[in-house]
């Protein structure tokens, strides 16, 4: 698996929670996050710089997970996802295109949901 720099690390995180209202308000006050909501069901948080760190997303019956997944980059999203599955991964979330790079979740053996993210 191909990864930017020598070994993936941390891009992007995620929480999804069935009361995103509350969750911002919750990590805004505890971190003193800034929100950036883009509408009732998602928020982007400031990171360094002019790229958000992650977000905070609405779950609702449909959501592929709740709670927080770490999203890790990778060159290549599909060739990251079809590895963790060849290893015993089970995949949670299909490869999708976002305004900041196509990401996927998967499910390590242990059911730990693991995001994939390429910029």
């Amino acid at each position: 698996m191909t990864s930017t720099g020598s070994h993936p690390t941390p891009g992007w995180f995620d929480i999804s929670t069935p009361d995103a209202s509350r969750a911002r308000r919750f990590y805004q006050e505890l971190f003193g996050w800034t929100v950036n909501t883009i509408d009732e069901t998602y928020a982007l948080i400031d990171g360094d710089g002019d790229r958000p760190a992650g977000g905070i997303g609405q779950a609702g019956p449909g959501s592929p997970y709740t709670g927080i997944v770490v999203y890790f980059t990778v060159d290549d999203v599909e060739a990251a996802l079809a590895s963790a599955e060849s290893l015993g991964g089970s995949r949670v979330m299909e490869p999708a295109a976002t305004p900041l790079g196509r990401i996927a979740v998967f499910a390590d053996p242990d059911g730990n949901h693991v995001g994939l993210v390429s910029h």
